[in-house]
């Protein structure tokens, strides 16, 4: 499916595998604005804190930062405005009817670039609660502690 072109990763959400359990994930394109799509190139984005949410059978992406293009001078956008995700008709229904039944939420996971277009990875997720993160915290700790032991040992 992914047409043999590269993706270069320009920024990734890693506050939302924290924060929430990933139960499904969808690419979507964006409708973007020339000063939006070179800052994007630029890195100047910030994903923390966004989220996408359906409005009139489409999806739209809020409080996604990206930085004012600077030589743009004037012309440039809005750095917070809502943007239109490009799914097809099916994935909106399909998401859409997850979220409202499930109580669930789409967060991005990652920004990138792939064959010239700007792309976003979304992700159908539950919010952990605090202790989940704990044990998440643990359980990681747990697992780096045995491949040291299994390092240590390996290396006598």
């Amino acid at each position: 499916m992914n047409g043999g072109g590269s993706s270069a990763t320009i920024t990734t959400n890693r506050r939302a595998r924290y924060d929430y359990e990933i139960l499904d994930t969808v690419e979507a394109g964006l409708v973007l604005t020339g000063t939006e799509i070179k800052s994007i190139r630029g890195r100047r984005v910030n994903l923390s804190d966004s989220y996408a949410r359906p409005r009139d059978g489409e999806m739209w992406l809020h409080n996604l930062h990206i930085d004012e293009y600077s030589p743009a001078h004037r012309n440039n956008h809005d750095p917070k405005r809502p943007r239109k995700l490009l799914l097809h008709r099916a994935q909106i229904l399909d998401l859409t009817r997850q979220i409202d039944q499930r109580g669930l939420t789409i967060v991005p996971l990652r920004l990138y670039i792939r064959k010239h277009v700007a792309k976003i990875e979304l992700a159908v997720a539950r919010g952990k609660k605090r202790y989940d993160k704990r044990r998440a915290l643990i359980e990681r700790e747990r697992e780096r502690e045995a491949r040291a032991a299994i390092g240590s040992a390996s290396r006598r």
